[in-house]
């Protein structure tokens, strides 16, 4: 091996997908809880390992629920005065898929309104 060579050490790639979801109810933008159980499930669901959860809701209004996973992290901040929320969902190698968890959670706020961008990262 040279001395610029690097050692293989397994899968570097990863999928991040940005979304916007509109036309969800401002009490369920506003639930601290049920959006922590709506991330976590959806990302247990599509395949993630979720390893931690945390959330801040703040005043007047308005929820931000982050999840560590082993594969890296998801992010949800609401805006319940608009019926909108911006979700992030990023994680490497190829065993949860994060467009999945973006339809699930999608479906539990209850709306089809959802514009996904998804990017590839890193290579095989």
């Amino acid at each position: 091996m040279t001395k610029d060579a690097v050692p293989a050490v397994g899968s570097f790639s990863g999928r991040h997908v940005l979304a916007e979801m509109e036309g969800i109810a401002a009490s369920l933008l506003d639930d601290e809880v049920r959006l922590r159980e709506i991330l976590g499930t959806s990302l247990k669901r599509a395949g993630a390992t979720v390893l931690e959860l945390t959330s801040r809701r703040f005043v007047p209004h308005g929820v931000t629920v982050l999840a560590l996973l082993s594969e890296s992290h998801a992010s949800v901040h609401t805006y319940p005065e608009i019926g909108s929320v911006f979700v992030d969902v990023f994680t490497c190698g190829h065993r949860a898929d994060p467009e999945r968890a973006i339809a699930l959670m999608a479906e539990e706020m209850g709306t089809d309104r959802v514009l996904t961008r998804s990017v590839r990262r890193g290579h095989d």
